[in-house]
């Protein structure tokens, strides 16, 4: 092992290190070992893996710090990968000299306002683990071309930008898991401009990534979110996030999931975001929960999504949306809940348990969102399906229909057991459309009645509250 003390190092927190960690990556046996020290650094560490063959960092199990006083990242992992990660795509020199650098065990702390963390260019199979990065701009910045990315045991924490930056990159075959990601004042994982597959993002603790904790002046109102993947200027498919906390503080058109399709890049009408699977988590905390525009093939099923100051779940002009046995509710006392699709077609609502705060805040009032009308609401959609849902203790209405076609609500409650009650009507459907139905389910009386509807919606063996 090359350590970097052998090559000039001092590790006082004082002497200017960069030239002897250059020096230990140029020329030495690939792994730069980082002994117990502070290491202060003015400019970026760079390996270029062409050059210098396979190099990784060991900084001894976390007992070594890179003080970042320069601009830029702090290591910049540069490899020369073109193609895909298809087997007959790899030229042999890749796999002898460039292949999985790893840094692992290391501590980067940033002392420059332009210091970030990690850059990760043209790399085949880079890899963290254990790796803390705090106070810099950028934890991990990866770009241009990766595969197989492995991020793991990692803490990326209270950064002036984003945590993990996905920019403008083509990126197959990831894993983000088993990361503290919090404090990020622009984000926990940020994706933008890129063509990403095969990404997992599972097992992570990713919270309060806004301006909160920064407090930098006239910045709260900069949307945020714990998760964001905009792929309006790309694509970004095939991916899951499971078995994540979620959380946030509240910020101006904050999310805890933001995705952002576009417009379908294929006569057949295919998104540019798809193909998801959002399960398992725990999420809340934040003005839209799960916020989605323009995106196509979404499973959201498993999660306990929780006070949405806007809405739990946002769904804007998306297709292939399937809301499976998920749990809406507050915490007593805090924000509403609420499920709100516009503009959308062929989605599937089904043992969706939604509530209310009126009940469990205790005799407090909650708080309703200007402007929300019904608990669950369905605007100028098509060929929607409603089956199995608990809508309780709505206000003002339970289910709230407009302008809607080819829908079917069926085998739902919907009632309010509040005290005293708020709920104005149970299903209130109004505008044009055809081919509805409202058949077997459960509707209480409101203040109005119970249903109200116009007459292109069948109803069918109802019990309703007199």
């Amino acid at each position: 092992m090359s350590n970097v003390k052998d090559f000039g190092a001092v590790g006082d927190g004082k002497n200017d290190d960069t030239e002897a960690f250059q020096h230990a990556i140029t020329d030495g046996d690939g792994i730069v070992e980082l002994p117990r020290g502070d290491y202060r650094i003015t400019k970026t560490l760079l390996v270029d893996l062409s050059k210098h063959g396979r190099v990784s960092f060991n900084g001894s199990s976390g007992v070594a710090k890179l003080l970042m006083e320069g601009s830029g990242p702090a290591i910049f992992l540069r490899g020369t990968h073109a193609k895909t990660a298809d087997p007959n795509g790899f030229r042999p020199e890749e796999w002898q000299r460039e292949r999985m650098p790893m840094v692992s065990g290391l501590e980067i702390e940033g002392r420059h306002p332009e210091a970030d963390g990690i850059r990760i260019e043209g790399v085949m199979q880079p890899t963290l683990s254990g790796v803390l990065i705090r106070k810099v701009r950028t934890a991990v910045h990866v770009t241009d071309r990766a595969r197989n990315l492995l991020i793991d045991h990692c803490h990326f924490y209270h950064n002036t930008g984003i945590g993990v930056h996905l920019d403008g990159v083509n990126l197959h075959q990831s894993i983000i898991s088993d990361s503290h990601i919090s404090y990020n004042r622009l984000g926990g994982i940020r994706i933008e401009k890129s063509q990403i597959f095969n990404l997992q993002i599972t097992g992570n603790d990713i919270e309060y990534n806004n301006n909160r904790a920064h407090e930098v002046p006239d910045a709260d109102d900069i949307p945020t979110a714990e998760i964001y993947i905009d792929a309006s200027e790309g694509l970004v498919k095939e991916g899951t996030i499971c078995s994540n906390t979620i959380q946030a503080t509240y910020s101006t058109g904050g999310a805890n999931v933001r995705i952002i399709g576009g417009p379908p890049e294929t006569p057949e009408g295919n998104r540019r975001a798809g193909l998801w699977s959002i399960s398992g988590n725990l999420i809340g905390s934040q003005t839209d929960n799960i916020h989605l525009t323009s995106v196509g093939g979404i499973t959201i099923a498993g999660n306990y999504i929780y006070n949405g100051l806007r809405r739990n779940l946002l769904v804007e002009d998306c297709r292939n949306v399937v809301v499976g046995a998920n749990c809406f509710g507050p915490r007593p006392g805090e924000r509403c809940t609420g499920i709100r699709i516009v503009d959308s077609a062929d989605c599937v609502l089904s043992g969706v348990l939604i509530q209310d705060g009126a009940t469990v805040a205790k005799g407090r009032e909650p708080i309703i969102e200007e402007g929300r009308i019904g608990q669950v609401e369905l605007v100028r959609c098509r060929r929607m399906n409603l089956s199995g849902m608990q809508v309780l203790d709505s206000h003002p209405v339970g289910v709230y229909l407009e302008d809607c076609s080819d829908t079917l609500l069926t085998g739902c409650s919907v009632l309010d057991e509040a005290q005293p009650g708020r709920m104005t009507a149970g299903i209130r459907w109004v505008g044009a459309g055809h081919h509805n139905m409202i058949s077997s389910s459960r509707i209480g009386r409101g203040t109005e009645g119970a249903i109200a509807v116009p007459d292109h919606v069948r109803l069918h063996n109802n019990l309703l509250d007199e």
